[in-house]
């Protein structure tokens, strides 16, 4: 079985809590860490903005990518919201089982 981690920033720590609360609780999710302000500069509309954000690590199986994609999109605050996936190459085999675990 393969895994991922999401990466995917929000505006504020309500919005943090909620969402990750809601992909633990769903089990969409086997963990979600809140990284606190993060300084972002993107370009959005044709200006560069600067804001601080909170990051997510959001650690999934391979069955549920799609789900939180789909998830993310319907509780994010922002138009167009960062939601990027990384395939875990490695990782301790009982970590790994409790993602699995934990997703189904």
């Amino acid at each position: 079985m393969q895994f991922y981690v999401f990466f995917v920033t929000v505006p504020n720590m309500e919005e943090a809590k909620r969402i990750a609360d809601k992909l633990v609780g769903e089990r969409l999710a086997a963990c979600v860490n809140v990284v606190r302000n993060l300084i972002s500069t993107y370009r959005w509309k044709g200006k560069v903005e600067v804001d601080e954000e909170q990051l997510l690590i959001i650690k999934t199986s391979e069955a549920k990518i799609n789900l939180i994609i789909k998830r993310i999109n319907e509780l994010h605050s922002y138009e167009i919201p960062e939601c990027i996936a990384f395939p875990i190459a490695k990782g301790s085999e009982k970590y790994l089982d409790w993602i699995e675990d934990n997703t189904k």
